[in-house]
């Protein structure tokens, strides 16, 4: 699968998210047509899939005791911490990803992951 076809995929992702937890909104500023909401979207998703790609294995690496330990289960808060983060870095803009607590961002790491996962299937791999 290509870099855009997951980058689309992470976008729709975390759109939904948006959408059906309270507690995650996108900030699109003084704007809020479908234009602005989608490039938005594709900023958080660039600076979601660097923050997966370049601090989530060390986090994994360094939490594995704990994913041990708790058979996975783990997992789901090393991706809602990814989430957070990426809310953070975006924080400092009026446009980006805004995330209240802790439990919004659980509940939209399991969003985020069911969708990435069914549309990952969806879509064939280039090979």
């Amino acid at each position: 699968m290509t870099a855009i076809a997951r980058l689309a995929i992470n976008m729709v992702a975390i759109w939904l998210a948006a959408r059906w937890v309270d507690g995650i909104r996108i900030a699109t500023g003084d704007y809020d047509d479908a234009q602005h909401t989608i490039l938005v979207l594709l900023g958080i998703a660039v600076v979601f899939a660097l923050v997966n790609a370049l601090i989530k294995p060390l986090v994994k690496l360094l939490s594995l005791p704990l994913v041990v330990l708790t058979l996975g289960l783990f997992l789901l808060v090393v991706n809602a911490l990814m989430l957070k983060l990426t809310a953070w870095i975006t924080e400092s803009t009026k446009y980006g990803l805004r995330i209240e607590d802790f439990w919004p961002a659980i509940l939209g790491a399991v969003i985020i992951t069911l969708v990435n996962w069914v549309l990952g299937m969806l879509i064939p791999d280039g090979d």
